[in-house]
């Protein structure tokens, strides 16, 4: 189907409730005739606890993410996508699969998760040593389970790095500092300077997982100065959503993952 068809898609995300990036970044760089689609459910740090397991059982009981499944299925979404990586890093294994199966089910479309998402774009690639840049929010046992998720898919980091905020977030706990607002503090500018600064010479790609994370605006200038492929959360998820839904479409500003989306 043509992507600058009528209603050539409908794509429906699935994000927590004070995540504003993803359904941003997905509708800024969706093709003509793709539109995108939010449902929200309470994010695990809502009450200020530090998010650090997950199971799918748990994730796909919760009423909201349950209704927000029901409703993206029901609005007539081609494919939805749970845009909350920490999730799939910090799920058991086989979370990703056990997620899928049961949205898919609930939804009556398809549904995937950030996780398999970024994992099947490097894989398109055929890297396997990605230096990984974590948002400010990530804490030790989000980067441990970061690190472990991407050595089970076979994609053993190079390195991993932190997004620095500016020294008037010092001193915000880290696993607060979404909530307080860091996500509207990341500057894609600072994203490549400060990826340029730490990129390893043994490093054969990039990836910034975070959804929440708004790094889409550095993905091309990365490419270009680093000479390897950049996959982000919200990149990956929109590639994916495409290749679900069909469409077939060069999207401006995606980088090679999205060059000709397909």
């Amino acid at each position: 189907m043509s992507a600058d068809a009528p209603w050539a898609a409908r794509l429906g995300v699935l994000v927590i409730h004070n995540d504003p990036v993803p359904e941003a970044e997905l509708a800024r760089m969706a093709p003509p005739g793709v539109s995108v689609h939010a449902a929200r459910f309470e994010s695990p740090t809502s009450t200020g606890a530090e998010y650090t397991t997950e199971t799918w059982q748990h994730l796909i009981a919760q009423p909201d993410v349950r209704r927000g499944l029901v409703q993206l299925g029901q609005l007539g979404a081609t494919a939805i996508c749970l845009c909350f990586a920490s999730a799939s890093f910090l799920g058991e294994p086989g979370f990703d699969e056990g997620f899928s199966a049961a949205g898919t089910e609930l939804a009556g479309v398809p549904v995937y998760t950030a996780g398999q998402a970024v994992v099947e774009a490097l894989r398109r690639f055929g890297v396997g040593r990605p230096l990984v840049v974590a948002p400010p929010w990530f804490t030790a046992p989000t980067f441990t389970a970061t690190t472990a998720y991407l050595e089970r898919a076979g994609l053993p980091p190079a390195g991993l790095v932190q997004y620095r905020l500016d020294r008037d977030w010092d001193s915000v706990v880290a696993h607060l500092a979404f909530d307080r607002g860091a996500r509207w503090e990341v500057d894609p500018d600072e994203v490549c300077r400060q990826v340029a600064d730490a990129f390893p010479a043994d490093a054969d790609s990039l990836l910034m997982p975070g959804s929440g994370f708004r790094s889409w605006g550095a993905v091309e200038r990365l490419e270009q100065r680093l000479g390897v492929p950049v996959v982000t959360g919200n990149q990956a998820c929109l590639w994916r959503l495409l290749d679900l839904a069909g469409v077939s479409a060069t999207v401006p500003g995606g980088g090679t993952l999205l060059a000709a989306a397909s």
